[in-house]
């Protein structure tokens, strides 16, 4: 089930995606959750309620008529972790970046969360924009101390999401989250699709294209620590919510390694399989 958030006529709502369509949650199901945080909480009576509605379902709108938003735009935490490939770990030890050999997190600071085809801004305090291509986890399940074994159970979809970043302002602090939490930062979407859509979250391809040109390419198989060990490692520390998001690392050919940094006019198309795409101009700062 594909459960987006969407503006039409004016007015802002919770559908869900079927083919070229979107209906809007009110009309699938009485007493319908107003964000898709507490979709995610309502669990699998509520899909299950949905996705019976949708056997007949109402008239819908066509997916094209809408601006699709920010699914999850109040999350408590969004949480990356760096150098989560291994191809872009070598590559980041090339360019005398030291690589960690636990977990390495930052927070990209709420405030950075964007839709999935909004402009980013190139900050006017940065010569230094760069794109991340990254699969995203939203937590659907109240959960501390999780174990790898049940950590797929507190999963309450994925999202195709760009760990935008300022590179000089990432060097500036060890943590990284200044550089990596500027505002329109954190594009996420272009809709949550549910776990249960996704038999293997280690197993999609993954692109990113600026101007039409292949820059990333990988398999989220790829990644040196799985997303049943993030979680795990996270919930050891703090509880997570549902809507908390979680950005999984990204894969080689990040624009400051190819000499190819971001802007203003650059268009950034980030795709998975599965999850659909989301597509961002980046635009100067306004004054």
């Amino acid at each position: 089930m594909k459960v987006a958030r969407f503006t039409a006529e004016g007015r802002t709502a919770i559908g869900i995606v079927q083919d070229d369509r979107v209906f809007e949650l009110s009309t699938l199901v009485a007493q319908a959750p107003a964000t898709i945080r507490e979709v995610l909480a309502a669990g699998s009576g509520l899909r299950q309620r949905i996705q019976a509605a949708l056997r007949q379902p109402p008239a819908g709108r066509a997916l094209s008529s809408v601006r699709l938003l920010a699914p999850v735009p109040d999350a408590q935490k969004y949480l990356a972790i760096g150098m989560n490939y291994r191809d872009h770990a070598e590559e980041a030890r090339r360019a005398g970046v030291p690589v960690p050999t636990s977990q390495l997190w930052f927070n990209k600071q709420v405030s950075c969360i964007t839709g999935p085809f909004d402009p980013v801004y190139k900050p006017r305090v940065s010569e230094q924009l760069d794109y991340e291509a990254e699969l995203g986890v939203v937590i659907g399940t109240r959960c501390r101390y999780v174990s790898e074994a049940e950590a797929r159970h507190v999963v309450g979809g994925y999202f195709v999401a760009n760990d935008v970043s300022a590179r000089d302002w990432q060097r500036q602090s060890p943590t990284f989250t200044l550089g990596k939490s500027f505002d329109t930062h954190g594009p996420t979407g272009p809709w949550i699709t549910t776990a249960d859509e996704i038999e293997d979250p280690h197993a999609l391809q993954m692109r990113l294209w600026v101007n039409g040109e292949l820059r990333q390419q990988a398999s989220t198989g790829g990644m040196i620590f799985n997303i049943w060990q993030q979680i795990h490692h996270l919930s050891q520390v703090m509880t997570l919510e549902p809507g908390d998001l979680i950005a999984t690392g990204t894969c080689a050919n990040v624009g400051i390694a190819l000499g190819k940094l971001l802007q203003p006019g650059d268009v950034v198309r980030v795709a998975i399989d599965g999850l659909g795409h989301i597509e961002n101009r980046v635009e100067a700062e306004p004054a």
